[in-house]
């Protein structure tokens, strides 16, 4: 559970923060405490720090540097009775401790350090200066002292310790008061009021990732099919990390959902393909098995007449079948990544004739005739010429079986900036509005009837557009019921390089 909690953003967060501030609130209490002694000290050497001079100055506390027991013991009772936190020492030249005020048994030192008394009398230092303890070797307390002069020359310190031992007792008891404690829980609830605004800060600022996370989390049960529901986010100038991290997993996620579609769909058309291939595959074949079995089983029955006929229909239907088996290994070779476009300069109106010189039995024997209209003089084409002369077979061999008896068919051509514009035109029965969108999906049964399987399964012109694709072009079809159809695309066409 407290593991599960912690994979939270926002609860981690909010430890992190809780343990700032817990490190904040300790460190700033012992610091304030510090701060407040030290300022402490520093007032009350300020206050005090010429009391041991005056009373150098009233009072003669060393003789023939004897000690002047009636005008110490008058120092003495004199500060017992102002303030009895006060504790009193006379010492020599050397900082050796020649009276006290201290009862006998309290003093534990018998001399004090010279180097801070120096310091407070150069006056080079900064307050509080704290010196040597008497009563303590381990403490060390802010302190006013004075020089005893004679002629001229030191005789000793009047060594005034400003804290002692009963001032500290009061010190301890003004820790436990009332007002200091009064204090710390005030500071305490400030810490634990900007804790618990810091913590719904923390909320609001990463509700936007919540409902990110959330919405990815939803993405992917959905299979990453349906984009998630994430609201609508106007760009700004106020725009943050997450608002352009939501923006660009939206785009994201659409892009996904529309590439699963398009494969969904690409699978179910992969299918249907298949499906049309087998039937496809399976005519022509049944029908060349069927005539040779029967040439088999009449064999020295039939007649010559009828043995030419039936290999006839075979071998019409084994040319079929190597059309559709053609197509189908040049789609998949166009299909696959490794496929290599070789472009070259040539003439396209050449290629163009040696291609109508080709279909030109063909179309004599259909009664169609088969023109150019190419401009000269015209710019060499940059493509390659083997894909090319394959996109003009198949659409001349498309429009021919749709193309009645004197009917044309014409192929055109002209420069169009840095490209030429083809057209292949014919006046045959044309193509239904609603059967253009799907030309060139395959395979694509125009009409929604079956095509014979010497069609190549309508393998030809998705052929076609995949050459021009991979030649950086498109193709468009102008057609209607009874109009005649038209093909038009561009090819590259060469610049010679200066």
């Amino acid at each position: 559970m407290v593991k599960t909690m912690f994979r939270n953003l926002s609860t981690r967060l909010a430890a992190v923060l809780l343990g700032l501030f817990l490190a904040i609130g300790v460190l700033y209490t012992l610091l304030t405490v510090y701060t407040t002694r030290l300022y402490f000290q520093e007032v009350n050497q300020k206050l005090n720090r010429i009391l041991a001079q005056q009373l150098v100055a009233e009072k003669v506390l060393l003789t023939g540097g004897k000690v002047n027991e009636g005008a110490l013991q008058n120092v003495f009772h004199m500060l017992m009775v102002v303030n009895p936190g006060i504790e009193v020492y006379l010492l020599d030249p050397d900082g050796k401790i020649l009276a006290f005020s201290a009862p006998p048994g309290k003093v534990k030192r018998q001399s004090v350090s010279l180097e801070p008394i120096k310091r407070m009398l150069n006056k080079t230092s900064a307050l509080p200066i704290e010196g040597d303890d008497p009563r303590d070797p381990a403490m060390r307390k802010v302190f006013s002292v004075a020089p005893i002069m004679l002629d001229s020359s030191v005789q000793g310190y009047l060594y005034i310790i400003l804290g002692g031992e009963e001032f500290d007792a009061e010190a301890q008891m003004l820790q436990g008061s009332y007002i200091l404690k009064l204090g710390f829980w005030a500071a305490m609830g400030g810490l634990l009021f900007v804790l618990l605004a810091g913590l719904l800060l923390f909320n609001r600022m990463t509700r936007p990732l919540r409902q990110l996370s959330a919405a990815m989390e939803t993405f992917r049960q959905s299979g990453f099919s349906e984009p998630p529901p994430l609201l609508p986010h106007e760009r700004g100038s106020n725009e943050n990390e997450i608002d352009r991290l939501t923006a660009i997993f939206r785009q994201m996620a659409d892009r996904i959902a529309m590439q699963i579609k398009e494969l969904r769909e690409s699978d179910m058309l992969r299918r249907e393909f298949l499906a049309n291939v087998a039937h496809d595959l399976r005519t022509p074949l049944t029908s060349l098995q069927g005539y040779i079995e029967t040439l088999q089983m009449k064999e020295g029955t039939i007649t010559d007449e009828e043995k030419r006929k039936y290999l006839a229909i075979a071998q019409k239907r084994s040319d079929q079948l190597g059309k559709l088996v053609t197509a189908l290994f040049e789609l998949a070779k166009l299909d696959s990544p490794t496929v290599r476009v070789r472009p070259e300069p040539f003439s396209l109106p050449e290629l163009i004739q040696d291609i109508l010189q080709k279909f030109q039995l063909a179309a004599e024997q259909r009664k169609v005739k088969l023109l150019m209209n190419a401009d000269e003089p015209l710019p060499l084409a940059f493509a390659d010429i083997g894909l090319c002369e394959r996109v003009f077979e198949n659409l001349i061999d498309n429009a021919l079986r749709s193309t009645p008896e004197n009917g044309s068919i014409t192929i055109s051509a002209v420069p169009e900036n840095d490209r030429i514009r083809v057209r292949v035109s014919d006046t045959g029965s044309g193509i239904l509005p609603e059967d253009v969108p799907h030309l060139f999906e395959r395979p694509y049964r125009k009409g929604k009837a079956k095509q014979d399987a010497g069609s190549g399964a309508g393998l030809g012109l998705a052929i076609v557009k995949r050459i021009l694709e991979l030649h950086g072009s498109g193709i468009e079809v102008k057609s209607g019921a009874n109009q005649g159809a038209t093909f038009l695309f561009t090819l590259p066409r060469h610049v010679q390089r200066s």
